[in-house]
């Protein structure tokens, strides 16, 4: 990644541990990031715990002044109301989280969500002042068609066609491969680059340059600290939302000193 876009090490940590789990993590991360001097101005490093678990990880980071970030996994497009187990952003966002992920694969997948709702959940983010990371990424049959980079692109457009600049401007977008999602298969470099580069340039299309330039462009997908080097070292990847990798909370301190490192070396 060589531009001002500050890195993001994102972990998603799905349906796992309960609030005393995620504190316990949370504080571990903390202590090795804070004794390897881990520089925050040059790599942002974001959480996305269960919705029980958000008020505790709040109260640790605010108390302990940390500077990691936290986020939610998933929002409801309502605000409130008769809606039985659903979370408003307002809510999401009154706990203090910065980041909410939308439109994941497994969130298509199993609920389902479609592309109309994805937009509403963009917006409801927006609007209680967070950033939506934006989930995209193909099939294997997609990518045996050979469509990967057509269907990818579409369901960007599809989500931030009716956006505003400064609206799309604040987005975070995560290119998923589906078929690379919990599978240990993982994209080369060269193929999540390829991705990431035709997202940007189809938002320099609609947007303009200022958006294209501005907004972060993540991996994801079976990322660890043995290929974490070799994606970011790509121009357009500014990052990566992690699953599996993120539940230990030493490959995770790896991956994010290690795109430090690697960013810091690229801009000299």
């Amino acid at each position: 990644m060589v531009s001002a876009r500050i890195p993001l090490v994102a972990g998603n940590w799905k349906m796992n541990f309960d609030h005393l789990e995620a504190v316990y993590f949370v504080q571990k991360l903390a202590w090795l990031l804070r004794d390897a001097h881990f520089d925050f101005r040059k790599c942002e490093v974001a959480l996305m715990p269960a919705f029980t678990a958000l008020r505790s990880v709040q109260v640790l980071v605010e108390a302990d002044k940390l500077k990691i970030h936290y986020g939610a996994q998933a929002v409801s497009v309502t605000s409130q109301g008769a809606f039985t187990g659903d979370v408003s952003a307002d809510m999401i966002a009154r706990l203090g989280c910065r980041y909410v992920i939308v439109g994941h694969s497994e969130r298509r997948k199993y609920h389902p969500e479609d592309d109309a709702n994805i937009v509403d959940q963009v917006r409801a983010v927006l609007a209680a002042g967070m950033q939506p990371i934006l989930c995209v990424g193909e099939s294997f049959e997609e990518r045996r068609q050979g469509i990967e980079l057509e269907f990818a692109v579409g369901q960007v457009r599809d989500v931030t066609r009716d956006l505003s600049d400064e609206e799309a401007g604040k987005l975070v977008i995560a290119y998923e491969p589906v078929w690379a999602i919990g599978t240990g298969m993982v994209a080369t470099g060269q193929s999540a680059q390829d991705a990431a580069h035709a997202i940007r340039m189809s938002l320099r299309t609609t947007f303009g340059r200022n958006v294209c330039d501005s907004v972060r462009i993540l991996y994801g997908g079976s990322v660890t600290s043995r290929n974490a080097v070799e994606l970011i070292t790509e121009p357009d990847v500014d990052g990566f939302l992690i699953g599996g990798a993120a539940l230990d909370v030493n490959e995770l301190s790896t991956i994010a000193r290690l795109t430090v490192k690697t960013t810091s070396d690229a801009a000299k």
